[in-house]
């Protein structure tokens, strides 16, 4: 008996655990319909309305938000940019206003620091998708959720869990962990638990999957012409996975999947297909689902003078991201409520599973964020997390790196840094190491950078004359040729875009450029960035997906040459065929 019991009590601990914002109680259940029955059907509606708020609009932006609270009584916010001892005062005095305790929200995929000055962001989930240890990943979701429980946020727009299997994907692509549906769902389940263990909501988006996709949802509805079979192997697989790990919230996605429902230029986030059979019916998910914002163009288009808010009801979400007209939705679902056309029971549902959530969530007490050292606090582990990222994540390809490995005698070595034309920590590491020579050259530029050719080059000189792009690259490939005193050839290819849309920025002459150095026997490339990037040098040898800029990815890099460093990553996505 004693035995069976600690079994049952390990079990209730974690089912409790695992879904603590939505667990009910005698407690929770008297605070829920005592403040539903003090609220108006209007104020209910609001409830299921999270809206835009910034720190860094200005006052007429704080007079618009704080009218639609006073005015409304909004069930939530969610921040965008600005700062975040702005953003805290503003949330204490937003909370202030409420007559309920909003919702906070925040789309910080990698961190605050996506959104907010004055904090260190992440890398990109493509820099997480590389690295092999999943105790890491927890450790970034973990400190993601540290940093939003300090700045009053309640629910964090992550992890992104679509499967990135386009490499053209225009709006997902980095935000992904990968191509691989159970590496995805593995990383996208420790994110989402260190979320979740640190107090706060994780959202598992865009569902059903927004990772084979060739047209932004920002600007168009988007096809995905995939049958239910191919969707449940490879889209629905992470979602599937961390419903039964119990993530708390889903994000439907704006796309057009014929499959799941075929009414004509209907969104999987406005379709009762989609969101109440598929996604509560069939994969039985319990929490809360959100619409992804309601004010873009991919659903607008189709259902404009707020009708997109009804129908998100009607479909079964129980809450309405950035509804572009607060007033109009209110009365336009108050009388799709009165004639049947949304179900009022559906709609209480929604709105006392709200109002659990933010008992849970402890907004049943009153909070002011604390503004004393809390930029300090907010990156207190992040340069740590970074390097540990760096240290699993870099990855090298088709490569011998120990022809690059220093002995005794200096080596000599050559330095292309194709950027944005200007010294940068990688150079000066060069430099100080090996009195590295280094040539500059400007991506996608239109007038061309001096070269430099000394132990301390002077930054950002540019000089206008006859030479054109492929000149100058010309002009660098024809020095090196006529030297022979050099070890090794290193590339580097920093500030390049991360969208994949124009070959990410890169021009035809750096291309041209690059391709060139790489037949060098001797050349070894460091890509600083999106690794899709790579697939400019594909059949070459020696290539190094650094995935980000930041100083310890540029350090362990260097220590790549030093022989002080090995890497252990793995590129989460197919470059080269």
């Amino acid at each position: 008996m004693p035995k069976i019991f600690l079994i049952f009590c390990l079990l209730f601990f974690q089912i409790t655990q695992a879904q603590q914002f939505l667990q009910p109680s005698k407690p929770a259940n008297r605070w829920v319909d005592s403040v539903f029955n003090e609220l108006t059907q209007e104020q209910k509606i609001a409830q299921l309305m999270i809206i835009r708020a910034h720190s860094n609009l200005g006052n007429e932006h704080v007079n618009r938000v704080t009218e639609l609270i006073k005015k409304y009584n909004v069930g939530g916010l969610c921040f965008f940019q600005g700062g975040p001892v702005r953003q805290a005062k503003l949330t204490n005095y937003y909370q202030q206003l409420a007559i309920t305790p909003m919702l906070i929200c925040i789309d910080a995929e990698w961190g605050l620091g996506m959104r907010l000055d004055s904090v260190i962001a992440f890398p990109k989930n493509f820099a997480l998708g590389a690295v092999q240890n999943a105790a890491t990943i927890y450790k970034v979701g973990n400190a993601i959720g540290n940093q939003c429980k300090r700045l009053g946020i309640h629910v964090n727009f992550a992890p992104v869990i679509d499967v990135n299997n386009n490499p053209n994907n225009p709006v997902i692509n980095d935000r992904s962990f990968g191509e691989n549906p159970e590496h995805v769902s593995t990383h996208a389940t420790q994110f989402m638990k260190g979320l979740q263990d640190a107090g706060v909501m994780a959202c598992a988006k865009h569902f059903p999957g927004h990772g084979d996709v060739a047209v932004d949802s920002h600007l168009d509805l988007p096809i995905i012409n995939k049958t239910v079979s191919q969707l449940d192997s490879v889209e629905l697989y992470p979602f599937k996975q961390l419903i039964k790990e119990n993530v708390s919230s889903v994000m439907m996605a704006h796309l057009y999947v014929p499959s799941i429902d075929s009414t004509k230029n209907l969104a999987t986030s406005l379709s009762k297909k989609a969101v109440n059979d598929l996604l509560k019916k069939d994969l039985k998910f319990k929490g809360l689902s959100f619409t992804d914002g309601l004010e873009m163009k991919g659903v607008t288009k189709y259902f404009p003078n707020a009708e997109i808010s009804v129908q998100s009801l009607i479909a079964g979400n129980d809450v309405l991201l950035l509804p572009e007209d607060i007033e109009l939705s209110i009365k336009k679902i108050d009388s799709a409520i009165a004639d049947g056309r949304i179900c009022k029971k559906d709609f209480e549902k929604s709105v006392k599973k709200v109002l659990l959530a933010k008992y849970n969530l402890g907004l049943n007490t009153t909070k002011t964020i604390d503004t004393l050292n809390i930029v300090s606090e907010l990156n207190a582990t992040t340069n740590s997390l970074i390097k540990e990222i760096a240290e699993n994540g870099i990855t090298a390809l088709n490569s011998n790196l120990s022809n690059l490995a220093v002995n005794d005698n200096v080596r000599k070595i050559i330095h292309i840094s194709l950027g944005n034309g200007f010294e940068n920590y990688f150079s000066n590491i060069l430099q100080k190491e090996f009195n590295a020579t280094t040539f500059y050259f400007a991506i996608n530029q239109p007038v061309n950078p001096k070269i430099v050719d000394s132990i301390e080059p002077k930054p950002g000189v540019y000089i206008k004359d006859e030479v054109s792009k492929y000149g100058y690259a010309k002009s660098i490939l024809d020095s090196i040729s006529k030297r022979d005193d050099y070890d090794a050839i290193i590339v580097s290819i920093q500030s390049y875009n991360r969208r994949p849309a124009n070959n990410f920025g890169l021009g035809e002459a750096d291309i041209f450029l690059l391709q060139n150095l790489m037949k060098n026997p001797k050349a070894n490339a460091f890509f600083f960035g999106n690794p899709y990037a790579i697939k400019n040098v594909c059949g070459y040898k020696n290539i190094v997906a650094c995935y980000d800029e930041n100083e310890a990815t540029q350090q362990l890099s260097v220590d790549i040459i030093l022989n002080k460093f090995k890497p252990k990553g793995k590129l989460p996505v197919t470059v080269c065929d």
